[in-house]
């Protein structure tokens, strides 16, 4: 099945409103996740959870992405991508205020799960709104500047957090939410976006044929699983290091601007010196990560390693997404779906990692979740070797 001919893209100039809102969007989106981050040790004492409720928190949110990508993607496509994206936003407003004044373990899992949900189509209707926009020679950079805003996003969501261990809970995530509210607002400013014929999810299929979608959809997996690990156990062995939550949101802010830099940078790369060029570096940078975290001590030495180490998984994301899209764009699959496809391979890897990693480590140790981690870079890292001109061909190539 294929869609009408594709719509001009935007000029440079008409980009910047999509840009700066889809950016904006991406950001709220992973304030509302990464805020869980210090206040994880809050709530296991608290509470009194296990490390394996702990991870099931954790992946709460990517399980409720991973059942809502592929109908964000479908909504996308038939609806449009904003309503896609008012969609979501309206979520994640609502649960997160309801997170915030929650103290029962099963209720704060359960709109964990709806702001999961949300994630999902604010997620797929806005890099589908951005990635619609641009140019194939621009693609990258955008999404790039996009990622990298959700990384800022990344780096505001632990300081939220240990505000909310300071202040409370309900006010803190009262205030966020009430901002998504305000983003919804900016979304309906903007003229009606760029689309294509809607489709279904049998679209999808023969599309996954296609190396570069396919090899951008591992590469989204492999980010969501190291980061499903680290999300559960770097702030819990932080905390038995000696760090406060103050620390342990210090941690994450540092390194989400370290990556929230490397990831416009990686952009650009990918759009000048091929999708898989900075790939190839991150994966290396990776696999050092993922074998030296679970052995850092004392607290120091696991803090800098996180700040200057963590920005390699997340700088994957970008030409991955970049490489989604160009599949997408040759297989005339429309984003939207392309993006739910990816935001179910970014869940799926997210969830699995998170609900599993705190249960594996609380019968064996921390380092044996992490030596999954690494050994996937590593056999990633070969095949990129192996079949890098079919995970990236030269239609990809800037």
């Amino acid at each position: 099945m294929r869609q009408k001919n594709r719509p001009r893209a935007v000029t440079r100039r008409e980009l910047i409103g999509p840009l700066v809102v889809v950016s904006s969007v991406v950001l709220v989106d992973t304030v509302f996740y990464t805020a869980l981050t210090p206040l994880l040790p809050h709530y296991v004492h608290h509470l009194g959870l296990s490390k394996a409720s702990a991870g099931l928190l954790v992946a709460a949110y990517p399980i409720g992405t991973f059942l809502g990508a592929l109908p964000g993607g479908v909504l996308a496509t038939r609806l449009g991508v904003r309503p896609a994206v008012l969609f979501g936003l309206a979520l994640m407003s609502a649960s997160t205020l309801v997170f915030g004044f929650s103290s029962s373990p099963h209720v704060l899992e359960a709109f964990r799960f709806v702001q999961g949900l949300g994630g999902a189509c604010s997620w797929s209707g806005g890099l589908a709104w951005l990635a619609a926009a641009a140019s194939p020679e621009r693609r990258g950079s955008a999404l790039g500047v996009a990622i990298g805003a959700a990384i800022i996003g990344a780096m505001l969501g632990p300081l939220v957090g240990t505000v909310a261990s300071a202040v409370g809970t309900g006010p803190t995530f009262a205030a966020a939410a009430v901002f998504g509210a305000c983003l919804m607002a900016a979304c309906l400013l903007l003229r009606k976006p760029l689309g294509g014929a809607p489709q279904t999810l049998r679209s999808a299929l023969p599309a996954l044929r296609d190396p570069s979608l396919a090899g951008g959809l591992w590469l989204t997996f492999l980010v969501g699983m190291a980061f499903g690990v680290v999300d559960v156990l770097a702030p819990l062995r932080l905390n038995v290091l000696g760090a406060g939550s103050a620390l342990i949101g210090g941690t994450f802010f540092c390194s989400a601007a370290v990556e929230a830099g490397l990831s416009q940078v990686a952009g650009r790369v990918a759009d000048r010196k091929g999708r898989l060029a900075p790939v190839r570096v991150a994966v290396i940078a990776a696999i050092g990560v993922s074998v030296g975290a679970p052995l850092a001590q004392p607290v120091w030495v696991l803090v800098v390693l996180l700040v200057l180490g963590l920005a390699a998984f997340g700088t994957v994301f970008v030409p991955a997404a970049a490489m989604v899209s160009d599949g997408a764009d040759r297989r005339r699959l429309h984003q939207g779906l392309a993006f739910g496809v990816s935001n179910l391979a970014w869940a799926g890897g997210q969830g699995v990692a998170a609900a599993s990693s705190g249960a594996i480590a609380e019968v064996t140790s921390d380092l044996v979740p992490y030596l999954v981690v690494a050994v996937c870079f590593a056999a990633t890292l070969l095949a990129v070797g192996r079949a890098g001109p079919r995970l990236a061909p030269a239609g990809s190539e800037a």
